[in-house]
């Protein structure tokens, strides 16, 4: 294990030398402030693009690392513009990278020249992310209008949706938990005691009318009660068209109740029948 305890000599005041840096007349920074007295820094720089060495012509690939001489040389309003300087590890040439704030880029100011490898906007079908200058050449107006109305359906449809999700996902983050939670709770409460009410109206509906406890009833709305009028209309209705057809069957098989003279012509017919019959009782010789 790496132990943190520093050794403090027996000269060695507190109060006049308020830490073992400046006892030592060291700097807290070590060798990288070696000439901060110049205003200068060493400090690990990364190339952020690909260039060509000035002096030896050779190529250095973006995201080499040099041990920079970082130093202030000015500022764009409030933002300081800082210069490194690093020496090519090919050669015995230096090369000076500066800040641009303004137009949120590096630049090479000496001693090397940059690839150029940015992708043209315009070329695209986009606006210019670097030129801050008005362009001196005139502007096709149909061109523009174009350019304009998509830039206004982008903003419709992409990036106003996507501001406002991000707005909703940050008040719910930064939504006081407690007063949700009392919101929520509170709701909570309420429909427990509405659900409890209505449980108990449902219980003794069932026990008035001795229906069965798993039965679920339905909610007494507006809905429930046009469909419920819809189902006894369909089933009156069915009733009556079977009714009918029972009705029409029973008259249909049933027979016809003989009239008045229907009957005296049935009785005059029976009387004779009778009367023949006895006559030829009397005409037929008894049997030996």
């Amino acid at each position: 294990m790496q132990g943190f305890n520093k050794y403090y000599p027996p000269d060695y005041d507190g109060e006049k030398h308020k830490s073992l840096n400046s006892y030592r007349g060291k700097h807290a920074l070590g060798d990288r402030a070696r000439k901060l007295d110049k205003g200068i820094l060493i400090t690990r720089f990364e190339l952020p693009f690909n260039i060509w060495c000035g002096t030896c012509n050779n190529h250095i690939g973006m995201g080499v690392r040099y041990n920079a001489e970082k130093k202030k040389i000015g500022t764009y309003y409030s933002t300081p513009i800082y210069s490194f300087r690093c020496k090519c590890h090919l050669c015995d040439g230096w090369f000076e990278i500066q800040t641009d704030p303004k137009n949120t880029r590096y630049v090479v100011v000496s001693g090397a020249r940059q690839k150029d490898e940015e992708w043209n906007p315009e070329e695209n079908g986009g606006f210019a992310i670097h030129d801050t200058e008005a362009s001196a050449t005139s502007v096709d107006p149909l061109t523009a209008l174009e350019k304009s109305t998509d830039a206004q359906n982008h903003l419709t449809k992409v990036q106003v949706p996507r501001l406002e999700s991000l707005q909703g996902l940050s008040d719910h983050y930064n939504d006081d938990p407690y007063a949700r939670s009392s919101i929520v709770r509170k709701h909570f409460r309420t429909e427990k005691k509405s659900d409890a009410a209505k449980r108990a109206a449902d219980d003794q509906l069932k026990g008035r009318y001795g229906l069965p406890e798993t039965l679920k009833l339905l909610e007494d709305d507006v809905a429930a009660r046009n469909e419920a009028r819809e189902e006894w209309v369909k089933g009156r209705r069915e009733f009556e068209a079977q009714s009918s057809i029972r009705k029409a069957r029973l008259s249909s098989s049933a027979k016809p109740w003989p009239s008045a003279n229907n009957l005296s012509s049935l009785r005059a017919k029976i009387l004779d029948n009778t009367r023949r019959s006895s006559l030829m009782a009397k005409a037929k010789p008894p049997e030996r």
